[in-house]
């Protein structure tokens, strides 16, 4: 009987001397049904062909095995995870709080970094704080919000619509999926002129 005690469960497969059970359904190297073999005839056609019995559906009856060269296998697709990892793009969020009576000037430079933001592939969580008797004038939360997502709308779009929390109005924008982000690159440092558009 197996013990439940011990060490993390592998993920890699069982190769070769490894496999222990009395037979195996094999698929050769270019795919092709072999058939259902003993384990010592299946490990005599992987060393007589210079390649590993690698075990691809333990749990199938009997479990299913591969003839290949693992060590290229697992190079392949070391190499397949990281080309995906490098295709993923990571969502942020980022927050911005503004006040309904926000200044002019310090509006267009919350707008900057909302709109750099966007650029930048990440979303945003406006929030508008009320203090005292702003509470009573939640319009103007609102109407700050609007016009904010007016101002950025070529950049992004709004995922949440505005939403009164508590002594907050929340909403939240998001990149257009388009828009590729901006990454930063030297070519962009050495040569700034070419970065304008």
């Amino acid at each position: 009987m197996r013990s439940t005690v011990g060490g993390p469960i592998s993920s890699e497969p069982r190769i070769n001397d490894r496999i222990r059970v009395p037979e195996v359904r094999l698929v050769g190297p270019e795919g092709e049904q072999v058939g259902i073999v003993p384990i010592g005839k299946a490990l005599e056609l992987a060393a007589e062909s210079d390649l590993d019995l690698v075990e691809v559906a333990p749990m199938a009856r009997p479990p299913v095995c591969k003839l290949m060269d693992y060590g290229k296998f697992k190079y392949e697709t070391a190499q397949k995870d990281r080309e995906n990892r490098r295709n993923q793009t990571l969502t942020v969020i980022k927050e911005m709080k503004l006040r309904p009576k926000i200044d002019s000037h310090d509006y267009e430079t919350k707008k900057g970094h909302v709109e750099r933001f966007l650029k930048q592939g990440d979303k945003v969580k406006v929030t508008i704080m009320f203090r005292g008797r702003e509470q009573s004038r939640p319009e103007l939360g609102f109407r700050l919000l609007q016009r904010l997502a007016d101002d950025v709308q070529e950049l992004g779009y709004v995922e949440s619509s505005p939403k009164q929390d508590g002594r907050n109005m929340i909403m939240v924008v998001a990149p257009h999926r388009t828009s590729k982000p901006a990454r930063v690159t030297r070519v962009t440092e050495t040569a700034p002129d070419a970065a304008v558009e």
